[in-house]
């Protein structure tokens, strides 16, 4: 609690309801928020309420307050200049602040004969021709990658023409991806040929290469030269078959910014693909601290990063997975300082969506490194997320399935998934308790019963680290059944009444046993699209049915072998559940002698003599 509280109360009830800019200061007069309002009085008012439901970074940020100023503007787009120029003078922590992750990059065609083209840090002094610099490594390797797999350049370390015919050719040429200059038969002066083609598919991309190549192609047509005019022709198509599956070269005509983001235990990063002139000419990554404060981080984002940028190096058009909270404002912004219309939109489909895709993909891939998951993982989590209605990606969830052999050993597996991977130490077995037959809905809330009592048992009993010491009382995001709709119908108002903030969905099986969709409490959310959403959650089903039918079929060997036990006179179910927890395998029991098992039982050598006859019958597993 701020002791300061009263004081800001009382300064803010008589705030303008004007809009403007608020200044948060601390008790050094450190400035460490700066915020923008269509209303000052509604807006402050809302961090300094007696019983606020803030988020726990925005309730740090309100104990550090001491005082505030204000600054009354004439409307609401004229608080966001300005709120943008502030946050840029003065770096508030509690603000988005953006740090990229640019580097110099070359392309390199290496010195003849034989060249080679790869991605480079730095130029060194090697006879070799460089391009660039670019500012993006991504676009160097991608585009590195894309003209060798165009022009079947070989990327492997072999020096030509040392090592013509020395070895046979390697895997690429046999699949196509490489023209096998080990083999000696192309001549340096063809070989130049492709290689400067090459270079000019990389300074002029594909259109205008394509329009040289076919000019090229009819010369040599004439000539009846039709060697030459057919590896034209298949050079054409190469490329214009690589700009199909590609998004480097011509992939929009108009100067175009996609924007991508991934988000993991707080911490968000916007990925920024910039095509110029129908290219992608660079990308750049931008890392937003867990402890920023923002309600609508999008366009925070987008704000922060193009008021540092002049009216001629803005896109014509951006790119967004989602819409900004207000995309009008921002779009006004833009068109000002761009003195030209700019389009902010979110496509559905084409082209266009798969370059969103791809900004995501290397939002996650950026992310990941710093998170210590892969990107596929942070990306099936913040897809799985966006598919659910999710607030933010899950970073604990917990699969239930009930197994049963008849109405005999009725069970539960509780499997646990920490942000996206198996926590099997987490894992959980429950023997169901009550009666209630083949009821997979009974069984199934018994079990979630069971674990929120648990929850609320075990969560404040906290270990050194401030953490829960059973894992118990660690509470998940995301619940997921294996069911339909009906089990998560019989669930959802036991979660209701815990109160508790876990999100509930059921897991669907088709004919084959195989995740069709998710079940909600009103019908099903398809997730085949999805993919890696999918995948995630096949294999999170695939893993709970197969913890909970091990301990199924476990439990009834146990309940099988006790019967077997107790049918010897003297042995009732007590002593057989002894033996069982004394010997715990089959093979364990059977080495057993008389001697032991009388002793283990609590019963004489001649109902031991019996014993040790039924055990040596068992079947074998």
């Amino acid at each position: 609690m701020n002791p300061r509280l009263p004081y800001l109360q009382q300064k803010t009830a008589a705030l303008t309801l004007s809009p403007g800019v608020y200044i948060m200061k601390n008790a050094q007069g450190r400035i460490i928020y700066i915020g923008k309002a269509k209303s000052l009085r509604n807006r402050v008012t809302s961090y300094f309420r007696d019983h606020p439901d803030h988020t726990p970074k925005t309730a740090k940020m309100v104990s550090q307050v001491y005082d505030y100023d204000f600054i009354v503007t004439g409307s609401e787009y004229e608080a966001l200049i300005l709120e943008c120029s502030l946050i840029k003078q003065h770096k508030p922590p509690y603000n988005i602040l953006l740090k990229d992750d640019k580097g110099y990059h070359y392309i390199k065609i290496s010195a003849p004969p034989y060249a080679k083209i790869t991605a480079e840090l730095h130029i060194t002094e090697d006879g070799g021709t460089y391009l660039g610099p670019y500012m993006s490594g991504f676009t160097a390797r991608q585009t590195v990658t894309a003209v060798n797999r165009i022009f079947r350049l070989p990327t492997c370390k072999k020096a030509f023409p040392e090592s013509f015919r020395k070895q046979r050719p390697c895997l690429n040429y046999h699949i196509g991806q490489c023209m096998g200059v080990c083999r000696g038969d192309i001549p340096e002066d063809k070989y130049a040929e492709i290689i400067a083609d090459a270079v000019r598919f990389v300074r002029n991309g594909g259109d205008r290469t394509v329009s040289e190549l076919e000019q090229r192609m009819r010369d040599a047509a004439e000539r009846l030269d039709f060697e030459e005019a057919a590896r034209l022709r298949d050079r054409i198509q190469a490329i214009r078959k690589a700009g199909e599956k590609q998004d480097i070269m011509d992939a929009v005509r108009t100067d175009t910014d996609v924007i991508g983001t991934a988000e993991h235990n707080g911490t968000t990063v916007f990925s920024v693909l910039i095509y110029r002139g129908g290219r992608l000419c660079d990308q750049s990554s931008f890392s937003v601290s867990a402890d920023a404060l923002s309600e609508q981080p999008l366009d925070d984002f987008l704000t922060q990063y193009y008021s540092g940028k002049s009216g001629e190096d803005l896109p014509k058009v951006i790119l967004l997975e989602t819409m900004p909270a207000e995309p009008e404002l921002l779009t006004a912004l833009l068109t000002e300082r761009a003195g030209r219309n700019v389009t902010i939109g979110q496509p559905q489909r084409g082209t266009r969506h798969r370059l969103v895709e791809r900004a995501r993909e290397n939002a996650a891939e950026k992310l990941s490194i710093s998170a210590g998951r892969t990107g596929k993982e942070v990306q099936a989590l913040e897809e799985l997320a966006r598919v659910l209605g999710l607030e933010k990606p899950p970073v604990r969830i917990e699969s239930y399935d009930i197994s049963n052999l008849s109405s005999a050993a009725m069970v539960a597996g509780m499997v646990v998934f920490e942000n996206g991977r198996p926590l099997k130490k987490a894992y959980r077995r429950f023997s169901i308790k009550e009666s209630h037959g083949q009821d997979d809905y009974a069984s199934m809330q018994e079990v979630i019963r069971r674990r929120l009592d648990e929850y609320f048992r075990c969560k404040d009993d906290l270990g050194e680290d401030g953490n829960p010491k059973n894992d118990f009382g660690v509470l998940p995001d995301l619940i997921l059944l294996d069911g339909g709709k009906t089990h998560v119908g019989a669930i959802a108002p036991i979660i209701a009444a815990s109160g508790l903030p876990i999100a509930l969905f059921g897991m669907v099986k088709d004919e084959k046993h195989r995740t069709r969709a998710i079940a909600t409490n009103g019908g099903e959310i398809a997730v085949r699209e999805k993919q890696a959403a999918f995948h995630l959650l096949t294999r999170i089903q695939d893993e709970v049915h197969r913890y909970a039918i091990t301990y199924m079929k476990t439990k009834h060997k146990k309940q099988s072998y006790s019967l077997t036990l107790t049918s010897v006179p003297g042995i009732g179910e007590k002593k057989a559940q002894k033996l069982l927890l004394t010997y715990k395998t089959r093979a364990q029991l059977r080495g057993a002698t008389p001697e032991q098992l009388a002793k283990t039982a609590g019963v004489n050598m001649e109902t031991a003599q019996q014993l040790y006859a039924v055990i040596q019958e068992l079947p074998d597993a």
